[in-house]
């Protein structure tokens, strides 16, 4: 299979190889980061994960379009300005959709199930008819085009390099919000006995709504990175939900430290048998493999110990 390729090109493929992982294994994080916090912190199986993940998308597309058409001199900034109305938007409506549907259905994971699924198709067909069926693009800014030579033979693309230090500042983040701060007190004591944090003066019902919207929004901030390495469809979001539920898992459901691993683990099995298989494939391979890890492990790579 190798044969007639120098050391140096062999080496040059491999990089390359394991740089598409790493960006792969930014988008897993990016994703499954807001669903660590929705399904591990709440129990809440949110199979609308995706559609907000794609409003953010959405979002992004409106801003570049608004940027290209009325502020052309500030074309190079608008991404930023888009990440931050994405994450709004969808935490909006990820605390409307808390209110409304969510708050209802606590401990009863299978009916949220249920219940964000329908929430899901109600959200394509609304993209749909708001969008239309096509898929659409936006247009990156100018310094994130072109890639960087690390040696003669290897270049990474900039985008690429965005999209895995984005993921890094958003994990360092939720790592300072969930441990470091109040809400995140918070969080963690209603996640291990809510009628103990209720009767010591939490709002509950707030926190919930707060914690929701905040996990929601992180999906937005995924789908505006998701422009820059794909195209946005209404039914785009379905596409990663079973990959982002299956990072979630296996690392650990409420561990954002076994999230990050688990996404890292995933992407870089993926990305390499890509190159000796087709993609199809490789996914197959790569959920029957950790599928069969967590027969063995069921509580996933990082499992959080809480007071009995």
């Amino acid at each position: 299979m190798f044969a007639g390729y120098s050391a140096g090109e062999l080496t040059a493929i491999f990089a390359m190889q394991g740089f598409a992982g790493l960006i792969l294994f930014s988008v897993f994080v990016l994703m499954a980061l807001g669903l660590a916090i929705i399904f591990g912190q709440m129990g809440v199986i949110n199979m609308a994960h995706g559609e907000f993940m794609i409003l953010g998308a959405y979002v992004t597309y409106l801003v570049s379009n608004t940027f290209a058409t009325h502020l052309p001199d500030l074309f190079s900034i608008y991404f930023f300005v888009a990440m931050a109305l994405a994450f709004l938007a969808s935490g909006a409506l990820g605390m409307l959709v808390e209110w409304g549907l969510i708050r209802h259905l606590y401990r009863r994971p299978l009916d949220t199930l249920l219940a964000t699924w329908g929430l899901s198709l109600i959200l394509q067909q609304i993209y749909r008819s708001v969008f239309g069926a096509r898929e659409v693009g936006v247009t990156v800014p100018n310094w994130m085009m072109g890639s960087l030579p690390l040696t003669d033979m290897i270049e990474v693309p900039i985008n690429g390099l965005f999209v895995m230090a984005l993921a890094v500042g958003i994990s360092v983040a939720i790592y300072a919000l969930m441990f470091r701060s109040r809400w995140g007190r918070q969080v963690r004591a209603i996640n291990q006995n809510r009628v103990m944090a209720g009767a010591v003066g939490i709002n509950t019902e707030r926190t919930d709504r707060l914690t929701f919207g905040i996990g929601c929004g992180i999906a937005g901030v995924a789908g505006s990175a998701f422009t820059m390495i794909g195209s946005t469809g209404p039914t785009s979001g379905q596409l990663y939900i079973v990959d982002t539920f299956l990072v979630v898992v296996f690392g650990g459901a409420g561990s954002i430290l076994g999230t990050i691993a688990s996404a890292f683990t995933i992407s870089q099995a993926q990305s390499v048998l890509e190159f000796f298989l087709s993609g199809s494939m490789a996914k197959v391979i790569t959920l029957l493999v950790v599928v069969g890890i967590l027969m063995l492990r069921p509580q996933g790579l990082f499992a959080l110990k809480l007071r009995k």
